[in-house]
């Protein structure tokens, strides 16, 4: 494991075979990564611009909850695509008491990003300090089984991980060849009387 920034991706005949930073060289015979690792292997489709901001607040109007989720339809705002806004607090772990994180995103139509999400900074209220950035929507051009380089799709502007489930669901049949099978874990009670049945019939 390379505690180090990763300088290149080390391929032998065209297929992966390890992880270079700096003289070190971490051997692999499959790599999962995001697109910024492998720039030669992805298109990209699009940009989001996204809005990172702290507020001393729960956003108003929502009954003062400390998580909130909302979706601007685009055709509200004479948009293409909605614009998402996240919200979560202390209550998290990922603020300090009385501040709440928000996050407004959404994919990028015009010359000037942070215009279009003014409807869902206008929703926040006072905002304490604000951080935007408009990065790149990318996506690999091969599905990696020739190279065993398994690159994920950028994220995208959702706020509700939908689109990001659905592809890992997808690197994982990509890098296995079978699909992901999720079983809903055991409650304490039931692993319980699974292990007294067991004892019982030892």
């Amino acid at each position: 494991m390379l505690d180090k920034p990763v300088d290149e991706l080390v391929y032998e005949k065209g297929v992966i075979v390890g992880v270079r930073s700096g003289t070190e060289l971490a051997k692999a015979k499959q790599v999962i990564c995001d697109p910024s690792y492998a720039p030669t292997k992805v298109r990209k489709t699009g940009e989001v611009v996204r809005a990172i901001c702290f507020l001393e607040h729960p956003i108003p109007n929502t009954e003062n909850i400390d998580s909130v989720q909302i979706v601007i339809p685009q055709n509200q705002v004479a948009r293409k695509h909605d614009i998402y806004v996240a919200c979560v607090s202390a209550s998290h772990n990922v603020c300090p008491k009385d501040y709440y994180l928000a996050i407004v995103s959404t994919i990028v139509e015009t010359s000037n990003p942070e215009s279009e999400i003014d409807p869902g900074l206008a929703l926040l209220g006072n905002i304490r300090e604000k951080f935007v950035s408009v990065s790149p929507l990318e996506e690999p051009l091969e599905d990696g089984t020739k190279d065993q380089v398994f690159i994920s799709k950028s994220y995208d502007a959702t706020s509700h991980f939908e689109t990001t489930t659905d592809d890992v669901v997808d690197i994982y049949k990509r890098v296995t060849g079978k699909d992901l099978v999720l079983k809903q874990r055991a409650t304490q009670e039931q692993e319980q009387q699974e292990q007294l049945q067991g004892q019982a019939s030892a």
